[in-house]
Order: structure tokens, then C-alpha cells, then sequence
């Protein structure tokens, strides 16, 4: 091979998956661990791409009902004293920079234990 010359397909054991032993393309281990710990899947971000320089906090990956989520929006609105809205991916964005207010809430009363 040459020095400028790049690798196409390999046949080394580098993309087998160790615990199930499949293709990391085949692999269903993350996919179940994902359905057994919804927690480690919540992510509290601040965002101001698309937003002309205003930035929200969201709040992605919830794994609760739409009834649920529309609650906990609320009382975050309330206790930030911000607006806020639900999205349609159960996401939830809050005007400003909230992150610590909404860590300490969701610590404090326990909805996700992981934080």
C-alpha cells in the first residue's frame, strides 16, 4: 500500500462487538441497555444556534408521557420564571440559561435519580 492510499474494508476483528459478538452494525447490546436505563439518556443543554443570539435550555430525552412532560414544563417555567414550551420530540426548551435551577429541581425531587 501507499503512503497516500486509504483503507477500505477491512476484515480485523476491530468492529465485533465484545459482548454479543455481532457487528457493531448488527449489535443490539446499546440498544437494550438504553431501554433498561431510560436516565442516562436525559440531556440538559444550553442552545442558541438558529435562535438570533437568544438562547434556551433544553431539555431532551424524557422518557415520561406527554401528560408528564407538560407538568414538569410547567413547574420549570414556574420556578425559573421564564417561558418555556413543549416540543413534539418530549423535549422541553425554557428561555435563558437554566441548567443549574433545573439540576437542582430534578435532584431535589427525585425524578431521575442518575443526575
Amino acid at each position: 500500500m501507499s503512503k497516500n492510499s486509504r483503507l477500505v474494508y477491512s476484515t480485523d476483528n476491530n468492529n465485533i462487538c465484545g459482548k454479543c459478538k455481532n457487528t457493531f452494525r448488527k449489535c443490539t447490546c446499546s440498544k437494550e441497555q438504553s431501554e433498561l436505563d431510560p436516565e442516562a439518556a436525559l440531556h440538559i443543554y444550553f442552545e442558541k444556534k438558529g435562535r438570533k443570539g437568544s438562547g434556551v435550555t433544553v431539555i431532551s430525552g424524557l422518557p415520561l408521557n406527554n401528560k408528564e412532560v407538560k407538568n414538569l414544563a410547567t413547574n420549570l417555567k414556574k420556578l425559573c420564571g421564564v417561558g418555556g414550551s413543549v416540543k413534539s420530540n418530549n423535549s422541553i426548551e425554557l428561555q435563558g440559561e437554566q441548567k443549574t435551577k433545573i439540576h437542582a429541581y430534578l435532584s431535589k425531587h427525585e425524578i431521575f435519580k442518575n443526575l
